[in-house]
């Protein structure tokens, strides 16, 4: 029993006009003085979705509306009309902008976490290695004297060949003394 009462506190909004549907939030608005409903759209989140009545709300009921967002008010697309379609248009609108707004919210708070991981970071010096978030790093470039080998394999390069190479004649059976046979010719 608890767990379905705290599965049905999650899929409920505190925001006026919407509901969560299958994992999306859905918005709509009743018209004043009728039964019918204007249809505002589904939304990925209650925030999208809430801002999209709010301007319906605007629209269809002035100032008497009760918002979800009044300090955005001023900030929300006016619809041409009253109108279904230029409500909906309106609505999908101001939805669009909070989803811009949630996004720029998320990156300040990914950037100021990042910000707060690498001033808690540790670097070791005696070791190489360093400690970044708890994740261990261990420079291996350093341990194993990596800047240093393109150095030594160039001067293993420059090394004169041992004075036997150069006195000693090639054998019978080098290329130099082929004499023009054909390998195919056995």
């Amino acid at each position: 029993m608890a767990t379905t009462g705290l599965a049905s506190q999650k899929k409920d909004s505190v925001f006026r006009g919407i509901r969560c549907r299958s994992g999306k939030w859905v918005s709509e608005i009743r018209e004043p003085k009728k039964t019918t409903r204007i249809w505002l759209g589904t939304y990925p989140t209650a925030e999208m979705a809430a801002a999209a009545y709010d301007v319906a709300a605007m629209a269809l009921k002035g100032r008497e509306a009760v918002l979800n967002f009044p300090g955005s008010a001023r900030s929300y697309p006016v619809p041409g009309s009253t109108s279904a379609a230029d409500i909906r248009s309106a609505a999908s609108a101001a939805a669009a902008m909070k989803g811009c707004e949630e996004e720029e919210e998320e990156e300040k708070a990914k950037k100021k976490s990042l910000s707060s991981r690498a001033r808690d970071c540790h670097v070791y010096d005696d070791m190489a290695s360093s400690s970044w978030c708890g994740t261990e790093f261990m420079d291996e470039e350093e341990l194993l004297n990596m800047p240093n080998l393109l150095a030594n394999m160039a001067e293993g390069m420059m090394v004169a060949p041992p004075p036997s190479w150069m006195d000693s004649r090639p054998p019978d059976d080098s290329p130099e003394n082929s004499k023009d046979e054909d390998l195919w010719g056995y």
